[in-house]
């Protein structure tokens, strides 16, 4: 009787809203939103920084979709059979949001998120109508941030080809540049082409453009692939046009001018010349389509009829799945207030500044070295150890470098896989090798070793990654144990550790290998006092 009286005295607009089956969803959408705040929180941390500045749009333009789409489904006001598949999919999306929470990594809350809307859907609709709705679902994916791993390593790539088409570009244009890793060397002045010039900030908004671009395109299947495709390059292209752009002012007007200007040229100019650039491919492939049409009709814009696309909500029937769903997540917030919160897990550790001198006889060479401030921002570790080792008779020193991090969910360690190459050096060779007995450890573990070279110094790299006892070579792995050590022990501590040595002319791969090996050897005795393990 009460919800009968709600309905009565509801303003007519939204009296048709009102119903066990709106209800039931509405209990569904708050029982997700407790569930999976952690994930939300991070949306909206996330959506604070330039690449994902355009996180807020897209639900907004999921919906839209949606609604545009649900336009050619008929409205079914009868039963609706196979809503198992939904309630299947609204549980593992829990799941999935479960391991992030007792992880501490709200990033895998994000994406549960994005299951649970296609479970609610799956079960409003059943199977059989509701796995139509993919497209609006999957550009859901888009307001997400990728992973810190996949992004520094997107983005260090996406520098290194910008600069050198941008080095390119202004070759074309006679400009004498030389560069040299991540820096752009026009003789007088140097432009520094730094993370946020690596075109991520234009990468993500222009693929979600190019996906609503395609799904709204009407032509083939392969021209809406191209269009999809092709939003990467553009991307990267106009990219290194600003990049060559930047480099032509700074060259005839000076440094200072290139910074009002970039601020304007890097943002809408950017936006807008790549979508131009859609357009023209799309125009281009019209040329292909079998159907002849102008631009303007091979685009789906109409809009008309969603509101009454929004209203079909008052044919939402209570049906036991969708109950089920709501009470699930209803129950599980609930449940996750009993869990303690993790704070901040205590690490009992002494600080780098304690560390050993003298290992083995490789004794520490002057004082510790201090990273630079651009550096030291984008490194983020909590503690950091930099030395450069020296042992009589041996013909060239060690550098140590250590990070340690109390919390790596956010941000985390950073890849010498990454950070060299921004410094200017390439990697000449890259491979994973063992270590054990050899040099006094109970059991082999895997290090990365790695050959740079800058001109004609050649240097030697051997790095791995610590989780508590755990010595690991992959970046992967790591952030596969960060998980586990978070749901487990709630720790979220590791570290990352890297020696290097010059290769001096005449001397041997081996030679220089030998004492990186020595000095590892001697570091791992004092070790758990400054990375703590179990």
């Amino acid at each position: 009787m009460a919800l009968v009286e709600q309905v009565r005295s509801a303003p007519k607009f939204l009296a048709p809203l009102v119903t066990w089956g709106m209800f039931w969803f509405l209990v569904a959408l708050v029982g997700a939103g407790l569930f999976f705040v952690e994930g939300i929180e991070k949306l909206f941390k996330e959506w604070q920084r330039p690449e994902y500045s355009h996180g807020p749009l897209i639900p907004v333009l999921s919906g839209l979709l949606f609604l545009r789409q649900l336009k050619d489904v008929p409205v079914n006001r009868g039963p609706v059979p196979d809503r198992w598949v939904g309630v299947v999919v609204a549980l593992l999306s829990l799941t999935v949001a479960a391991l992030g929470k007792l992880s501490g990594i709200p990033d895998l809350v994000a994406y549960g998120l994005i299951l649970w809307v296609f479970g609610i859907l799956l079960v409003s609709f059943g199977w059989s109508v509701g796995w139509a709705f993919w497209p609006p679902v999957l550009h859901l994916v888009y307001m997400l941030p990728l992973p810190d791993t996949l992004y520094f390593k997107m983005s260090a790539n996406l520098q290194l080809v910008s600069s050198e088409l941008g080095v390119w570009f202004l070759k074309l244009l006679s400009v004498p540049v030389f560069l040299d890793g991540n820096i752009i060397d026009l003789g007088v002045y140097k432009l520094h082409v730094a993370e946020a010039c690596s075109g991520l900030r234009y990468l993500f908004p222009i693929l979600s453009f190019s996906y609503i671009f395609a799904v709204l395109y009407q032509g083939s299947i392969w021209h809406k692939a191209i269009l999809l495709l092709a939003a990467a390059p553009i991307t990267v292209l106009m990219n290194s046009v600003r990049i060559a752009v930047a480099g032509i002012i700074v060259n005839n007007y000076g440094v200072e001018w290139v910074e009002g200007f970039t601020h304007f040229f890097e943002g809408w100019v950017i936006f807008l010349a790549c979508v131009l650039i859609l357009f023209g491919l799309a125009r281009v492939l019209l040329f292909f389509n079998p159907v002849k049409m102008t631009l303007a009709e091979s685009l789906d814009l109409d809009t008309d009829g969603l509101g009454t696309q929004f209203m079909r909500l008052q044919y939402l029937r209570p049906s036991s799945a969708l109950v089920g769903v709501a009470l699930a997540g209803v129950l599980a917030a609930a449940a996750w207030q009993a869990v303690p919160e993790p704070g901040d897990v205590r690490v009992e550790r002494e600080p780098f500044a304690a560390f050993p001198r003298d290992l083995a006889g490789w004794r520490q060479s002057g004082p510790r070295e201090t990273l630079d401030a651009r550096v030291e921002r984008e490194l983020r570790a909590d503690d950091y150890h930099s030395v450069n080792l020296v042992k009589a008779g041996e013909a060239a020193h060690v550098n140590l470098f250590m990070a340690w991090y109390l919390d790596q969910t956010d941000g985390g360690v950073h890849s010498p896989e990454i950070c060299l190459p921004g410094a200017g050096w390439e990697i000449a060779w890259l491979e994973r090798s063992d270590v054990g007995p050899e040099i006094g450890f109970d059991r082999r573990f895997d290090v990365n070793r790695a050959i740079i070279q800058k001109g004609e110094t050649r240097m030697m790299v051997l790095y791995w990654f610590q989780q508590r006892d755990r010595r690991i070579a992959s970046d992967i792995m790591a952030k596969f144990y960060l998980m586990v050590d978070g749901i487990t022990t709630r720790r979220t501590d590791g570290s990352m550790l890297r020696l290097t040595t010059p290769i001096r002319e005449n001397e041997t791969d081996a030679a220089a290998e030998a004492r990186l090996l020595e000095v590892l050897a001697a570091m791992q005795e004092p070790l758990p006092r400054f990375i703590p393990g179990s």
